[in-house]
Formats: structure tokens, sequence, C-alpha cells
């Protein structure tokens, strides 16, 4: 059995504080994605950070005392900037390269107002400048995933579904598998349902950098949180992380619900040898060392991999400012995005 202990919580200042957009409005820190490149945290925030000099996409170094937002660099490339609602980082398996996907959660077939919405990218690790589109449109002038966009359709089988997760394990003949995790699917953006499905395909790194694709994105794993008998709300997959020192997948799950009027947000951790990806056995739930299980006060929706036992979750709790026991404030700046650091055992 996995246990985790805290080992520190706190907040990361995304962007200056009063930040507004152009309509006027707060800009409030949405951190729905992160990945540990070695050195620096890569995070992202599914709604954009406005300002020439900012972006939805930004580093900061991990100290052996915890993030250091001090030193702050946003990453503007123009491709990196035009992609809207980051929903998960990963390396790739090799850990050379960096890839970032968007939710893929609307489209617009005739006017491709919401391409911007259906990004996979990749770069070079350290590299963001030379990023790459996955898998585009092969049309001139179209820009986004599309041609993966028809693919995840297929391998879905719905008409709309929302990606959180996205993970690269090694595959069996020197290639790589690329796991997409779905939060939601179903018939529309208002009829759906929270699930916990891994869709995927096994891909290799071109000569130019970029990622192609070898098979065709099929299903690879499903499991119904629900049916742990302590987890107390529907949750549906919310990031998906690959461990390679113990050859192993995190998956959290989060929650978001109202019960009697009193709004419930919060997620669990869980973890799954990568054998258990051909099988139909549960992950199983990370535990506090008490044995009771691990259940965050905050909406988790980003987790890195940080060295053989600690793991870095990142909260997007979307326009709850509460802090709860991750400070003596009670409240956060909307430019704050929380955290914690978990020892894994």
């Amino acid at each position: 059995m996995t246990s985790a202990t805290i080992l520190q919580q706190g907040t990361i200042h995304c962007f200056p504080v009063g930040l507004r957009d152009e309509r006027g409005k707060p800009v409030n820190a949405e951190v729905s994605a992160v990945v540990y490149d070695g050195k620096r945290l890569i995070l992202a925030s599914d709604k954009p950070i406005p300002g020439e000099e900012r972006s939805a996409v930004f580093a900061l170094p991990m100290r052996p005392d915890g993030p250091d937002d001090r030193e702050l660099e946003y990453f503007t490339t123009p491709l990196i900037k035009q992609a809207v609602k980051y929903e998960d980082f990963a390396l790739t398996a090799d850990g050379r390269h960096v890839l970032a996907t968007t939710g893929f959660d609307r489209i617009d077939d005739v006017s491709h107002d919401l391409n911007a919405y259906n990004h996979l990218l990749i770069w070079p690790l350290g590299e963001p400048d030379k990023v790459q589109v996955v898998d585009p449109d092969p049309r001139d002038g179209v820009e986004g995933s599309l041609e993966l966009r028809n693919k995840l359709d297929q391998g879905i089988g719905f008409p709309y579904y929302k990606i959180e997760g996205l993970a690269a394990i090694p595959g069996e003949h020197g290639d790589g598998l690329l796991l997409f995790g779905i939060r939601e699917q179903g018939q529309s953006h208002d009829d759906f349902s929270y699930v916990s499905r891994l869709v995927g395909a096994h891909y290799e790194i071109t000569d130019r950098g970029n990622l192609n694709f070898i098979d065709e994105v099929r299903e690879f794993y499903a499991f119904d949180p629900g049916h742990h008998e302590s987890v107390r709300y529907e949750c549906g997959l919310s990031s998906l992380e690959y461990d390679p020192y113990h050859a192993r997948l995190y998956l959290l799950t989060s929650f978001e619900t109202e019960q009697d009027g009193v709004p419930h947000i919060g997620g669990y951790l869980w973890e799954m040898h990568l054998e258990d990806l051909h099988t139909s056995r549960n992950p199983s739930l990370v535990t506090t060392p008490d044995g009771s299980p691990l259940e965050f006060e905050h909406k988790a929706e980003g987790l890195a991999v940080l060295d053989h036992e600690r793991l870095f979750v990142a909260y997007d709790n979307d326009r709850h400012l509460g802090l709860g026991s991750l400070d003596e404030r009670d409240e956060r700046h909307a430019c704050e995005a929380p955290y914690t650091l978990l020892h894994i055992s």
C-alpha cells in the first residue's frame, strides 16, 4: 500500500496582484497542468493570462525548500500563447521532450473559431521556442491538432469529451505509448458523465522533433472511483503522471459538487503498475500513514513526479479563494495558485 505525507503546502504567485483582463475583470490563477523537467516546474493555467510579456504557460525553479516564484518565466512563443485551456503536461518516455495538451472539449468545424482549444504541442526539453503542433490539419492555414481531434473522436466514441490527463510511457518495441485521460464524456457540454478513462496510441519522435502516431487511438483502461468505499463524492479524472522511478502511473481524480447548498471540492490520488493497463484491476487509493484515505481539501488538477519519493500537486479551485489548512490566511489572492508537496512511501 502506498501512503503519502504532506511535506509542504503554500501558494505560488503566477502574475502580479490585481491583474485585470481586457474587460477590466480580475484575472484568476487556475493552474491545471504541471510537469517537472529536472530543474524547474512548468505550469499552465487553463485560462489566459493577459499581457504581451505573459502567457498561460510559465516556469519557476524547484528549490530544496520548495518552488521559487521570484524567478517566474513566461513562455511567450506565439504557438504556446495561442492554445487555450491547457489541461496537462507530460515528458516523452525518453524524457527529452515536453508535451502539452488542451482540453479538446469544444470545436467548430465550420468557422474554426475554436481551434485554439484543440492543441497537442511538443517542444525539446528546455527549448519552448522550438514548439510544434502535433498532428495538425493538413490544409494550409488551419491551425490546431485537428487530425488528432478526428482520431480522438473515433477512439473515445462520444460527440463530447474533455481531456484532463496526459502521460507518455515506454512502449514494447522502442517506441512510446501516449495516454490521454478523459474526465467528461457524453452528448454535449451540458449532457455528460464524469469518467476516469485512458485512451491512447503508440508514437515515435520524428527526425524533426515532432510526434507521429503509429497506430489508432483506442481505450486502454477505465475505472470507477466511486467503487472505493472511501470516495465520498462523484469524481472524474483530473491528471495523469508517469513515474519512471517505479514504472507506475499516478492518477488524480477530483470532485466539485454541492450538497444541501454547500459546495464541496477536493480530490484523491491513485497509483497503478503499468501491467495493470492490460487488466481490469482497479488502481490503489493512496492513503495517509495511518491508513485513512488521502483526500485533498482542494480541487487537485495537476501532478508532477519530482524524484523517487516526492510529488507536487497543483490545485485549480476556479473562483473559490479559500485556503483551508494550506495557509494561516483565510483567502488567497486571485493571482495565487495553491499547491501541496507530498512524500510518498
